[in-house]
């Protein structure tokens, strides 16, 4: 099974944030993580929430490294145990939806 979490890392004290979160994509990418980056968060794919809790505090760390005394993440977990489904999955079942109705 999978765990899709989204998640948001805000170094507090910043008004640009992109370079950071520039940051986290390349841990991501360095761990080999499925990611969707969006305006608001990042969403990553993992197998299992262990997974993708660790990854979500290595970058969360990461951005003390920068110098940040405070820093403010948020995460939301879809964890759906009954069958596997992707990111995409969940998109393309929203969109099949709308063309039935359009």
């Amino acid at each position: 099974m999978s765990v899709i979490i989204e998640f948001s890392i805000v170094p507090l004290g910043e008004v640009s944030v992109s370079k950071y979160v520039a940051k986290v994509i390349d841990l991501l990418r360095e761990r080999g993580i499925k990611y969707q980056l969006t305006p608001m968060g990042t969403i990553i794919e993992v197998k299992s929430l262990g997974e993708g809790l660790e990854i979500i505090r290595e970058a969360h760390e990461l951005m003390f490294t920068f110098g940040f005394k405070r820093v403010l993440t948020t995460i939301r977990i879809d964890e759906r145990r009954d069958k596997e489904r992707s990111m995409e999955d969940k998109v393309k079942s929203v969109l099949e939806k709308l063309e039935v109705e359009a």
